[in-house]
């Protein structure tokens, strides 16, 4: 299972393959995606855990909002979206400073604009998923949305649409 995570995160496989028998299933069926999209995803769910990560805690809203998204992106099954996601929120963990910018750097090249500003919109709402954007999170999605090369309209649209959920500024 980590050298399917590795080589769909576009990273080096060092570890050797050891894979808990019930999770086979999940992760055979995300291998049947065509690669270029096994590694969109991987990246997406992987940028998406980063920023739910900043504040060195996922919770369950934001959990089930990165579910979701991948659901509704990525055409996903449910326990597809699960498997992806609890791998994304680990594997930062696992993998090391390196892995974000490697992984934020290799979203950047492959994707369109479109889909780096729907991963934006994404992560954005994923950090709101808990009625609130900590200022981790929002250090955290000012960092990637940079390195996405988002522009100022489009980011500024975005943080007017979740600035309720901005740290410092009030709530209707």
């Amino acid at each position: 299972m980590l050298k399917s995570l590795h080589g769909w995160l576009g990273l080096a496989d060092t570890t050797p393959a050891n894979d808990p028998a019930p999770l086979r299933s999940l992760v055979d069926a995300l291998d049947r995606l065509e690669p270029a999209r096994a590694q969109y995803l991987a990246r997406f769910a992987y940028l998406l855990g980063r920023v739910a990560r900043a504040d060195e805690h996922i919770s369950d809203a934001e959990t089930t909002a990165m579910e979701s998204l991948l659901v509704e992106h990525g055409d996903l099954t449910a326990a597809q979206a699960m498997l992806v996601v609890s791998l994304a929120k680990t594997s930062s963990l696992m993998f090391g400073l390196s892995a974000d910018f490697v992984v934020t750097q290799e979203f950047t090249d492959s994707a369109t604009y479109v889909q780096r500003v729907a991963l934006a919109r994404c992560m954005f709402a994923v950090a709101a998923a808990d009625e609130r954007i900590s200022i981790a999170e929002e250090g955290e999605l000012h960092k990637i949305t940079n390195h996405l090369r988002i522009e100022g309209p489009d980011l500024m649209a975005l943080r007017l649409q979740h600035r309720r959920f901005l740290p410092g500024l009030s709530r209707p």
